[in-house]
């Protein structure tokens, strides 16, 4: 056999492995459109009875649901949702900054033993099951951290989110935010970890060799480099924060109001957690109103994933 012919032999096999990945990175593709329209499709059909179905059955279902306090489904899922986004917001804006900072310690600052170990404990955070961090919110967190927010109203109190009296079992939305920011800061950390090792060894040596600091070759170089990574990883967390459903139903005594009071007991609510709350007791309706608030709650995370692209395509143009 000529070398020509062997040549041409191997040219043609790399273009059939062409081929075949290249269709089944787009199977891949279609896949996860086809599953994204099914699970629409899905939540449509089976909230249809809520939508199209009778006002007054619909209404009293509400009114079960709330003790009267709601009337019909906007009512009902307004303050489902502004609870969701608002323990989900105060979550991120919780472990973002420490996230960040313990990605660019385990980089550029630790011995390299100690970032490996750091490594696997942020690994193994990660993987966690959210029951666990539920189960620790409840039985230790929760009595443990009453009186560090009983000091905060008593001496913050003057601004209106740390109005007390501060509750006592500490079932509030500040509490459950604290949970929620350990369970997102592992995911955090990692995807930000794995960012800031890629920043170019080229770009942090000129930096240092101009004459800058750490710090400021790692303000200069590697944070500007990782920045849409960062917003990738910020928006994976929150979309685990805002779906989040045994923590919270484990911690939060549950509220149905518009409230800033994130000290004080049965303010707010989530979405996932009321689902999770209501649904063995409801009835076929009721399980109508329910995905309803599931695909209300689907939406806001689609929302949010859109905005992240938008926002790192921006960063990285």
């Amino acid at each position: 056999m000529s070398l020509h012919s062997t040549a041409t032999e191997s040219r043609g096999a790399d273009r059939r492995g062409d081929a075949i990945f290249k269709g089944v990175a787009y199977g891949c593709g279609i896949l996860i459109l086809i599953v994204l329209a099914a699970v629409t499709l899905f939540l449509l059909f089976r909230a249809w009875p809520l939508i199209g179905g009778d006002g007054k059955a619909n209404a009293a279902t509400v009114e079960s649901f709330t003790g009267g306090l709601a009337h019909n489904f906007w009512q009902y899922v307004g303050p489902l949702v502004f609870g969701t986004v608002l323990v989900a917001a105060l979550a991120l804006g919780i472990a973002f900054f420490i996230a960040v900072g313990i990605a660019l310690f385990i980089s550029h600052y630790a011995p390299r033993r100690l970032a490996a170990v750091l490594n696997y404990i942020v690994d193994l955070l990660a993987a966690i099951p959210s029951v666990i961090y539920g189960l620790w919110g409840g039985l230790v967190l929760v009595p443990a951290i009453h009186p560090f927010w009983d000091w905060v109203a008593r001496y913050f109190g003057w601004i209106p989110i740390f109005s007390g009296p501060a509750a006592n079992p500490s079932r509030t939305v500040a509490t459950v935010a604290v949970v929620l920011a350990v369970m997102i800061l592992p995911i955090i950390t990692s995807m930000s970890r794995d960012i800031f090792v890629q920043t170019p060894r080229l770009q942090e040596e000129a930096a240092l060799a101009l004459g800058a600091t750490k710090w400021e070759m790692i303000k200069l170089a590697v944070l500007p480099f990782g920045r849409s990574g960062i917003v990738s990883a910020s928006m994976l967390g929150l979309g685990r924060a805002l779906g989040e459903t045994m923590a919270v139903l484990m911690i939060l005594s549950p509220g149905l109001r518009y409230s800033f009071k994130l000290l004080q007991a049965s303010q707010s609510q989530t979405i996932a957690a009321n689902i999770a709350a209501q649904y063995p007791e409801a009835n076929s309706l009721g399980v109508s109103t329910l995905i309803g608030t599931g695909l209300v709650l689907f939406l806001i995370t689609f929302l949010v994933n859109f905005l992240a692209r938008k926002i790192t395509r921006k960063i990285g143009a």
